[in-house]
């Protein structure tokens, strides 16, 4: 039950947070869900249509923490991949705006004055923000896709390198609440999102262990209701009362069918259909064209263009290509050009001219489109569900759905012979029998994805009645009509076959510090299932790669390492099919190859030739693949397919390819912006900057700035470095020991003395119990005492009047040799008179906690460089360091045991920011 204090919270708090009016009101299903929200109580499912505001559900749960509710203090707002534009970013910087502008709200959800509401967003400058990660003990908004939140969610992290890998899991699979946006598209997703929520064998074997490591849920959404349960949280009879909501249900939508003729294209019908609606564009509506293909999407807009041409309207209408493939950095604006279209739901300004947006699947999901009429291709019954909330969303209109369907199949010469010899009662061979079976399939499947749309309410001009309402009221009269339910089943696209998650497999990817386990199978399968999906591609386009002027190529450590300090980020990523970037880069290697010449190029060293290294092929957890050369992209198009499927493509800028809209084009010559070369979206979004200095150049230090790495971009024939690529990282970026300075020198006692401060703050906002609280703070005292070695010391340019925990640099590596002061701080540790007061499963955890709180023991860590103990003794201790985390996995779960070690590592850094800040700590733990 609730306390006094959040019955007791002003109404007005889940209107302001929705960003309502005076004079309008919550949607009844919005304050259900408020009141169950409110009672710690989140349903499994919603189910309800289109364009009602399913977004809410963030606000809900903000509003609902706000007021005390025992809710996971983490919301993970997940969409598709296709999702170019979502709502859910603009959604996500409205709560931070409206936390910021609401000191009573920001107080009760935990969070410091000087602290906004942290957020992570698929765009903008927020875009893949990991503020989140600071403080566990925080709410938090974090929008990402089901690749980026899956994988990290399974210790993958695309995107992530593998000591912060941990780190990430720890905090998404505990005290978070997924909400699985268009469920319905993934339902592998959903699955596996559940077994992790209801499957005891992930969680804490004893009952005292559970109560401490705080739940994840799930909540799904879904417009279409693939298999809708009966107990689903959806609209009830108050619903259908409130104003706007009924308005939205009963939105006039009149839908024909159009089946083409065999000599008829899909492009020429869309392009007939989309003209006419706006009276040869005499009528100022807005136009949305959907086809299942690029392609046709491209030509029917080119077709468009054409008739408007031949009625002398050429410059009286506009037109707007949206497909997937687009760099998220052009995302925001992309979504400016579609409010100036008026294609987003409540877009203000006058119409006074015809405007068409062509569209892919990418306009089905996430974006909040809306147009006065729909023109589509026929595809499966979840999809013509997603693409009618797209037309009249608001209920304003009058809107028409043209549905252009293709020709009735028919058999071809070998198909037609075996279904005749069928028909004659002849015997088939399996040849025959698979062309007669391939035909029936291609006729079943026109037949059943018409079939829905049979058994909705006729108009009287003998449209169909395609209302909010109107599904709505099929997919419920299917709950008791099982053959009603076979039809809609049968034009829904069918749910693809998946593996079983399994306490094993789990166990064998959480072990991030190990690079290769013949266990660990790719994740994919676990997310999307066994899907024949077109492999997918990401490209990169960079100023500064790690390529060396003189001397030899770079090798693959170096250029990993280089990768890692300055890793691909989401704004800078544009992801599409792997045939398409294949064509793409071979066109345009091919194209700057012709536009050199030998004179040319030892007159202009910024041309590139043949010969120069041009791009470098990365598996998703930052290893190289292959390191490629113009030559090699211009003529290796066959490997290039091989080569490219699933990597990330980072390629120099010069070889541009991108247009002002952030889309793939061969024709593209100009060098596009990159991540590295410019304050991209705004200063510190990417976490790291590249700049090239001369040796004998001295560095201008930042205060926001910290060097993490140097790489020798030119050397004399000797070997002599004579010039540096130096990537640095921002000042609030999560720190590693790996990066090369801080800004203040701290003492080891002191930044120790901090670090179990915080970790006590910590302990406290999340309530734990006092005894696990000061095995907390206790790893958080004795974490860096292996940095008293004096080969650490030395390494690290320590000043030489005390021992130090934190230094200006720069490392010396050769020196340091691998050395792994983690593994000095245990051996330093373990027989600590506060350790060996602990019972031994609280001693365990301040162990592990202290091993692993870089990444690693994981379930090893290294021993080189460590000079405390014979090495025969190092190699027995590092394998106790591995028994242990076995034994603590398996009390506390994969996720439970990364989630204490989030704790401990937030602590850590937190400490760190503060020195770096030069904050003053009040004093010890």
């Amino acid at each position: 039950m609730r306390d006094q204090e959040s019955k007791t919270l002003p109404s007005s708090a889940l209107g302001l947070a929705l960003g309502l009016g005076p004079d309008q009101t919550p949607f009844p299903w919005q304050e259900r869900l408020l009141e169950r929200m409110l009672d710690g109580d989140i349903p499994e499912l919603i189910d309800i249509p289109t364009g009602l505001g399913k977004t809410s559900v963030m606000a809900i749960w903000l509003v609902a923490r706000a007021c005390g509710a025992k809710l996971p203090r983490r919301l993970v707002y997940v969409v598709d991949r296709r999702a170019v534009v979502d709502q859910a970013t603009d959604v996500a910087l409205e709560l931070r705006e409206f936390v910021d502008g609401d000191p009573g709200i920001k107080r009760k959800l935990g969070l410091r004055e000087d602290q906004s509401l942290p957020i992570s967003t698929l765009r903008g400058q927020y875009v893949d923000n990991r503020e989140w990660l600071d403080d566990p003990a925080a709410p938090a908004i974090i929008v990402g896709t089901v690749d980026m939140i899956g994988s990290r969610l399974l210790f993958e992290g695309y995107g992530v390198s593998r000591k912060m890998r941990p780190y990430h899991a720890g905090l998404l699979g505990v005290d978070t609440l997924v909400v699985l946006d268009e469920a319905h598209l993934v339902p592998p997703f959903e699955h596996l999102l559940r077994a992790i929520t209801t499957d005891p064998v992930f969680y804490p074997r004893e009952d005292p262990s559970v109560l401490v490591i705080p739940p994840f849920k799930l909540l799904s959404l879904s417009a279409t209701g693939r298999m809708r349960k009966a107990d689903a949280f959806g609209l009830t009879d108050e619903d259908f009362k409130h104003p706007i909501l009924k308005k939205r249900l009963n939105a006039k939508k009149s839908l024909m069918m159009e089946v083409l003729g065999d000599k008829t294209t899909l492009e020429d019908a869309l392009a007939y259909q989309a003209w006419a609606l706006t009276d040869n564009g005499k009528k100022a509506v807005r136009v949305i064209v959907y086809s299942d293909s690029r392609e046709v999407a491209q030509k029917a807009k080119e077709a468009v263009e054409k008739l408007a041409k031949r009625d002398d309207m050429a410059d009286k209408i506009e037109t707007e290509l949206f497909v997937g493939g687009r760099r998220v950095f052009e995302r925001d604006q992309a979504k400016k050009r579609l409010e100036e279209l008026g294609f987003i739901a409540d877009s203000k300004g006058e119409r006074t001219t015809p405007a068409f947006l062509f569209a892919t699947s990418a306009g089905e999901v996430g974006v909040d489109l809306d147009s006065d009429h729909m023109v589509c291709d026929l595809v499966a019954w979840e999809r013509m569900v997603q693409r009618l909330g797209r037309v009249n969303r608001r209920g304003d209109g009058d809107s028409i759905v043209v549905v252009c369907v293709g020709p009735k199949p028919t058999p071809d010469k070998k198909e037609q012979e075996a279904l005749e010899k069928a028909q004659r009662g002849e015997g088939l061979d399996k040849k025959e029998h698979d062309r007669r079976e391939t035909y029936r399939k291609k006729l079943t499947k026109w037949e059943d994805r018409q079939k829905p749309f049979e058994h909705l309410p006729k108009n009287n001009g003998g449209s169909f009645d395609a209302s909010p309402a109107a599904l709505l009221d099929l997919k419920t009269r299917a709950l008791t009509r099982p053959e009603l339910q076979k039809i809609l089943e049968d034009a829904t696209s069918p749910e693809p076959l998946r593996p079983a998650l399994t306490l094993p497999l789990v166990e064998a990817w959480a072990m991030t510090s190990l690079e290769k386990h013949t266990g660990r199978p790719a994740i994919q399968p676990w997310l999307r299932g066994w899907i024949e999906d077109a492999p997918q591609t990401k490209v990169v386009w960079r100023t500064h790669l790690p390529v060396r002027k003189g001397g030899e190529i770079p090798r693959k450590q170096e250029i990993e390492a280089f990768f890692e300090a300055a890793p691909p980020h989401a704004s800078e990523l544009l992801e599409t099919e792997t045939s398409r970037v294949v064509r793409w880069v071979v066109a345009r290697a091919q194209s700057v190859c012709g536009e050199q010449t030998t004179q040319q190029a030892s007159v202009d060293e910024s041309r590139l030739r043949e010969q120069d290294v041009v791009a470098f092929a990365l598996d998703p957890d930052g290893r190289l693949r292959e390191t490629l050369t113009l030559a090699k992209l211009k003529d290796d198009k066959e490997d290039l397919g091989r080569l490219l499927a699933g990597a990330t493509l980072a390629i120099d800028a010069r070889l541009g390819g991108l247009t002002k809209d952030g889309l793939l084009d061969e024709k593209a010559s100009a060098t596009p912006e990159t991540a590295d070369g410019s304050d991209w979206i705004g200063e510190g979004v990417v976490g790291f900057r590249v700049r090239n200095a001369e040796v004998s150049e001295e560095i201008a230090r930042d205060r926001n700035w910290r060097e993490r790495l140097r790489f020798a971009s030119a050397v004399t024939e000797e070997g002599e470095t004579t010039r540096w690529l130096i990537v640095e990282k921002w000042r609030h970026d999560a720190a590693t020991e790996e990066d090369r300075s801080s800004a203040n020198p701290q003492l080891l006692g002191k930044h120790q003395s901090w670090a179990a401060t915080e970790a006590r703050k910590l302990a406290e906002a999340l309530g734990l119990e006092k005894e696990y609280a000061e095995a907390l703070v206790l790893a958080a005292l004795l974490h860096d005492e292996g940095k008293r070695a004096e080969r650490w010391q030395r390494a690290f340019n320590a000043p030489t009047n005390g021992v130090y925990a934190k230094t200006e640099g720069p490392i010396n590596h050769r020196l340091l040799d691998g050395y792994r002061h983690e593994l000095g701080s245990l051996l330093r540790v373990e027989n600590d008179q506060r350790l060996m007061q602990l019972t031994e499963e609280r001693r365990d955890l301040v162990l592990h906690l202290i091993a692993a709180h870089h990444g690693f023991a994981r379930p090893v860590v290294g021993t080189s460089g460590c000079e405390d103990k014979p090495p025969s003794v190092l190699e027995d201790k590092a394998y106790q360091i591995a028994l242990r985390f076995a034994r603590l996995q398996k009390r506390w779960g994969p996720w439970g045991l990364a989630w204490w070690e989030a704790l401990l590592r937030a602590a850590d850094q937190q400490a760190s920011r503060d020195n770096d800040a030069g904050v003053e700590h009040g004093g010890g733990a």
